[in-house]
């Protein structure tokens, strides 16, 4: 089997780095700054909507009030939205506006062939790094339904 160089250290890093990229690719001139604990449970609540301040913190790892705060944040900025669960009104359901959801689908359909070319600059490793991108999109991003 073969073992690879790469240790956790350098996942890290990489990570980060693919993050970095993805703003740059993905980005406009007067984006809301999120803090990492708002873009933890914005995502949370974009894969997981309508669902509850306490499941949301189940899943991040985050302090109920945590999310309560970011929550409350994010709806006073017009990201999400909140309102009574119907079988339960003491607990509140959270969920991405319209606005938000539309926003971030534009965003994330655009190319990122001129970020990868400006980090890279060599168009043949530039290639190859599109190429390696796909094949671990491939292998390790779960397969949407078409």
């Amino acid at each position: 089997m073969y073992r690879g160089d790469v240790d956790g250290g350098q996942l890290h890093r990489l990570g980060r780095r693919l993050i970095e990229l993805s703003r740059q690719a993905t980005g406009e001139p007067g984006d809301l700054a999120l803090t990492p604990g708002e873009a933890a449970v914005l995502e949370d609540v974009l894969t997981h909507p309508d669902s509850s301040v306490s499941e949301t913190a189940k899943r991040t790892g985050f302090v109920q009030s945590h999310v309560s705060a970011s929550v409350a944040r994010l709806t006073e900025r017009g990201v999400l939205t909140t309102g009574p669960d119907p079988t339960d009104g003491r607990r509140t359901r959270v969920r991405a506006t319209e606005q938000t959801r539309n926003a971030i689908s534009r965003r994330a359909a655009r190319r990122i062939d001129d970020t990868l070319a400006d980090a890279v600059t060599d168009p043949a490793t530039t290639q190859r790094v599109t190429a390696l991108l796909d094949e671990l999109a491939k292998l390790l991003l779960p397969q949407r339904p078409q």
